[in-house]
This record gives structure tokens, C-alpha cells and sequence, in this order.
């Protein structure tokens, strides 16, 4: 496929993803959340008990959609290729930490595009801080960061992820009584499209995404590094619809205050978003991206993942996450402390750290 078509693909489908982010909200999700992933592992781990905030606990179909829309499109293209082994533990600390920036600000990246589009300002602090964060990634990648290769797997390691979001699935429709739903009125987690809905959606979104590549951090990143501005269209892109959507169905509202589920805190939305753009491009991707290879069957991010949802459960047992009535100390202690520890796994694995 040459580049010119590849691009035009790619802006398409981020049309067609923000589209989707919008129309979620009108379809029952929290508005400004039509799509978070960071929000959305969050309340996984509330429904499933690992935390017990009672305003963030259901089952996203989302996230189930888009790893099983990533698999299905792998293995129909024969680009399913189960691998892994490269510094999963690491990696599991990374998305721990990717984590609690996320829930300081109170977003990963793909919400903090919806959030722009909605007309939430405080976002600008977001993506400057996530700028921030991708700029100094890159610095450690052209000193030569690396966390290793990776190894040729069984396919049943590649595909367990998958399989584990059958499961969520069937807990989800099931519902039996070891799994925790928000009450209605409770918050966020009481807020949802129907499954089915939301589940189309999250397909659909998975496939776009593992056909394109798209990701938040390497728009960013391939800019800086190859001068290459392909997936930065698609991010473009994905605001643009997302915005057009947001005015067309009276969904747009800008300014800072007042703004759902956010805060007003510029300096910690800043900081929270500098760990996720740094911790995010030691681990060659966003969230979302972390979810698609995933589903093409990458152990490793199916790792980060799990790093993910642990840190969603500490932040909510230990009060790091902030709310509408801004950060906690702890939250900001935590932050701080992310960013050396992610700051230390970049000197670590970096060839000319002794340069």
C-alpha cells in the first residue's frame, strides 16, 4: 500500500473513531467518555471486585469489543503471531504507572481528545503534559532504549487474553452475584450504552485500529523521530469528528469549570499526562494500542494490561485517583514517585546510559 493511501485510511478511521467516541455518549456512556481506556479498565476492575468504589464498577464492553475485534481481524488477515518475553515485569510496572497518571488526570489519551472535542479546556494542560512526557520518552530512545526482543509462543499464550474477555463477557450478561455494578444515579459506572451498543463499537474501533496502527503516542513520536505524520492525521482526525459530533448533537460545552468527571487542576492534569507519555512510549504504545496487540496476541502488552487494571484497584483502595474535586495528596505523591520510577527504567535499559 503506498503512503498516500495508507494516510487517507488512517484519517478515515479516526473519523469514523471519534465519531463513535461521541455517539456513545448520546448511546448512555458518561458524557466526555464515550471511549476511555483507562476508565474503562478502571471500572473492569471495580466489577470485578478488585476495588470497591462503588461509583466505578461495571463490566465495559468496549474493551472486551476491541481486543476481540483486533483477534478477529489478526486472524482473518494471518497477522495473529502470539509472541512475548520482553521484560513482562517491567512492562507490568510501566502500565501500573501509565495508570495512575491516567486517573490524575483523569483519562488516558484517547480521552483526552474526547475531552478537547467536548470543549473540556482543562485538556490543553493534558496534552501538553503529554507532549512533555512523549519528548522525553524520545530522548531515551534515541540514547538507545530498549526493553529486549521478543519470543515466538504457543498460540493458546496469544490467544488467552482473548479468551479472558469471553469470560468478562458472559460475567457481563450473566451477571451473577460476585460481580459488582454501579447503582443507577451512583457515578460514572452507572452510566452505559447497551452491551450490545457498546460491544459493536468496541469491534468496530478494534478493527480500525489494528488495520491502521493507530495509536496516540506514535502520532506524536513518529512525527519527532521520522518526520512521518500518518498516525498524527489519525489523531488529528479523531478530534475533528469528535467535535463535528459533539456540536451536532448539543454535546459541545467549552470551557474549565464545570466540566464532567475532570478537575480544574492545571498543573496536576499537566503532570499526570507527562507519566503517561513517558511511560507510554517505553512500552511502544498507548493504551489502545496496548489493548490491539494484545488481541493480535502480544503476551507482553496482555501484561500491560494486567498492569493496568491493578494500578486502576490500587488507585481506588489507596486514594490516588482524583475526582471532579481535584487530585488527593496521595494521588500526587504517587505521581511523583511514578515518574522516577519511570524514569529509573529508562536509564536502566538504555545502551549509552554511561555515555
Amino acid at each position: 500500500m503506498d503512503l498516500k493511501k495508507e494516510k487517507t485510511m488512517i484519517i478515515i478511521a479516526g473519523l469514523i473513531i471519534g465519531a463513535i467516541g461521541s455517539l456513545l455518549v448520546l448511546a448512555g456512556n458518561p458524557a466526555n467518555m464515550g471511549f476511555c481506556i483507562a476508565c474503562f479498565l478502571r471500572d473492569i476492575s471495580g466489577g470485578l471486585g478488585l476495588h470497591r468504589a462503588a461509583a466505578v464498577q461495571y463490566i465495559r464492553p468496549e474493551i472486551i469489543g476491541l481486543v476481540l475485534g483486533a483477534f478477529i481481524i489478526a486472524v482473518a488477515k494471518k497477522e495473529f503471531l502470539p509472541r512475548g518475553g520482553s521484560s513482562p515485569m517491567t512492562r507490568f510496572i510501566l502500565g501500573f504507572f501509565v495508570m495512575i497518571g491516567c486517573l490524575m488526570f483523569l483519562g488516558c489519551p484517547f480521552r483526552m481528545v474526547l475531552r478537547l472535542a467536548g470543549g473540556d479546556w482543562n485538556a490543553i494542560l493534558g496534552l501538553v503534559g503529554f507532549v512533555i512526557g512523549i519528548l522525553i520518552g524520545i530522548y531515551f530512545l534515541n540514547r538507545g532504549y530498549s526493553l529486549k526482543r521478543t519470543y515466538t509462543l504457543p498460540k493458546l499464550e496469544g490467544a488467552m487474553l482473548p479468551i479472558v474477555m469471553v469470560v468478562l463477557l458472559v460475567l457481563l450478561v450473566a451477571a451473577p452475584a460476585f460481580i459488582f455494578f454501579s447503582e443507577a444515579g451512583a457515578g460514572p459506572g452507572a452510566l452505559h450504552a447497551a452491551i450490545a451498543v457498546s460491544l459493536a463499537a468496541g469491534i468496530i474501533v478494534g478493527i480500525l485500529a489494528q488495520r491502521t496502527r493507530l495509536c496516540m503516542v506514535g502520532g506524536v513520536r513518529d512525527a519527532v523521530l521520522f518526520k512521518e505524520f500518518k498516525l498524527l492525521a489519525g489523531f488529528v482526525a479523531i478530534i475533528v469528528a469528535a467535535l463535528v459530533v459533539n456540536v451536532a448533537i448539543g454535546k459541545f460545552t467549552g470551557g474549565f469549570a464545570g466540566q464532567p468527571v475532570a478537575h480544574t487542576d492545571g498543573l496536576w492534569n499537566c503532570l499526570g499526562m507527562v507519566l503517561v507519555g513517558f511511560g507510554c512510549v517505553l512500552l511502544g504504545g498507548c493504551p489502545l494500542r496496548q489493548l490491539i496487540l494484545a488481541g493480535e496476541g502480544n503476551a507482553d502488552s496482555a501484561i500491560t494490561i494486567l498492569g493496568l487494571i491493578v494500578g486502576a484497584a490500587f488507585c481506588h483502595n489507596f486514594g490516588l485517583a482524583s475526582s471532579g474535586a481535584g487530585p488527593t495528596a496521595n494521588g500526587q505523591i504517587a505521581v511523583i514517585i511514578g515518574l522516577i520510577v519511570v524514569l529509573v527504567i529508562a536509564l536502566m535499559n538504555s545502551r549509552k546510559q554511561n555515555a
